[in-house]
């Protein structure tokens, strides 16, 4: 092919990209903007009736389902199609919610049974001493139930918190969505080269740090998820390798009747090696290891629709 054409050929795609991008990204700050006009139960009713029906239609439901099935080879079809089906309808709930994120979050210390949101008095306990000790503390969270909400959680709760996140892959969709976490989320720091700086430093200042640690990453150190090995970021236990300070794991659980349960585990003790320093494999594995046994228990609340091994 002629070097002209090819440059030409390179051009219009990269337009027709762009173009594309700029259109979902329009459609995604419509649907964000109008679904906050709604209300927000009969929304996320909706919208999980709709990815129900439009989820298994997709690739990612395949990858879905292979997943399953190499997670939890011992369940039927008919327990995988099931959890599938919850799979795609806590997505759907997921993505209503998130229109609604300045006010999804309801609890009420003064009335704990009052609203939408309940903790439990152990995970109350521990939000309570973590933010009056005047320390730093690491939490780690994974893409289950309702992942936005463990952010929400630190703010309301009091907890000066910097939470590690990921920008959208639309970039024209960026600010609305930034918008909507930056309401009652505390600092927010995006992924990039200099977050595990900016993450360090907010830890020495005594802040609460924040993580998503459940999805492949591919410079990662090495653990064993459901039996099979796969790459987690280290950045967790790197930081906790230059700060002494407890990690915890947080998470939302989705309960019937539009409710959720607040849960901290209890303090995960990094894994030292021979001359006692932090072992950032170790480590890694052990906090692997909690989110795995948060899985099992709720399966059809965690995103399977990635490729968590390859």
């Amino acid at each position: 092919m002629h070097p002209l054409l090819a440059r030409t050929k390179a051009r219009l795609r990269t337009g027709a990209k762009s173009l594309g991008g700029a259109a979902v990204g329009a459609v995604t700050i419509g649907m964000l903007r109008t679904t906050r006009y709604f209300d927000p139960i009969k929304t996320a009713n909706l919208f999980g009736r709709i990815t129900r029906f439009i989820g298994p239609k997709l690739r990612e439901h395949r990858i879905a389902r292979e997943n399953l099935v190499a997670a939890f080879p011992e369940k039927s079809p008919e327990e995988i199609d099931t959890i599938l089906a919850g799979v795609w309808d806590n997505l759907g709930r997921y993505g209503a919610e998130f229109a609604h994120l300045d006010h999804v979050w309801d609890y009420d210390t003064t009335n704990p049974g009052n609203g939408r949101v309940e903790f439990d008095p152990r995970s109350a306990e521990l939000y309570d001493r973590l933010r009056d000790d005047g320390k730093p503390a690491l939490f780690f969270a994974s893409h289950l139930g309702n992942w936005e909400l463990p952010a929400l959680a630190a703010a309301a709760h009091g907890l000066d918190a910097a939470i590690l996140y990921r920008r959208p892959n639309i970039a024209s969709a960026e600010r609305i969505i930034e918008e909507l976490r930056n309401v009652k989320m505390g600092t927010l720091i995006a992924a990039g080269r200099d977050a595990p700086l900016r993450l360090a430093q907010a830890l020495q200042n005594g802040q609460h740090v924040a993580m998503l640690v459940d999805q492949y990453f591919t410079n990662g150190v090495e653990v064993t998820f459901f039996g099979r090995k796969t790459r987690a970021n280290p950045t967790l236990a790197r930081l906790r390798r230059q700060v002494e300070c407890p990690i915890h794991g947080v998470r939302i659980i989705r309960l019937p009747g539009h409710r959720f349960r607040a849960e901290l585990s209890e303090e995960v003790e990094p894994v030292r090696n021979a001359s006692g320093e932090i072992d950032i494999q170790g480590t890694m594995q052990a906090v692997t290891n909690v989110v795995e046994g948060w899985i099992r228990e709720y399966p059809e609340q965690w995103l399977w629709l990635h490729r968590r091994w390859r």
